[in-house]
């Protein structure tokens, strides 16, 4: 089980926050992983990135998601977290 954090602070939410929860919504019901990721918002993870949002995975935080960096992120961040923990 994987607990997602997307930022939606105010720098975030002005960088693409809302489109980044869209992508892992659609990533995550296109990979029918419902019942291995736990999506939820935060407010300021602090740490603030001139480009993207920051996204947290369990412990790990993830700074510069954006909607062009995405496809890498959903794969290691998510996908490969996944198979490690064999869902």
């Amino acid at each position: 089980m994987l607990i997602v954090q997307i930022c939606v602070g105010s720098s975030c939410h002005l960088k693409g926050s809302q489109d980044i929860v869209e992508l892992l919504q659609d990533s995550i019901a296109k990979h029918h992983l419902e019942d291995d990721v736990i999506l939820t918002g935060s407010f300021c993870i602090g740490k603030c990135n001139r480009v993207g949002v920051t996204v947290q995975v369990n412990d790990e935080v993830y700074v510069g998601v954006t909607k062009e960096t995405f496809r890498d992120f959903f794969k290691s961040a998510i996908l490969d977290e996944l198979a490690k923990e064999g869902a």
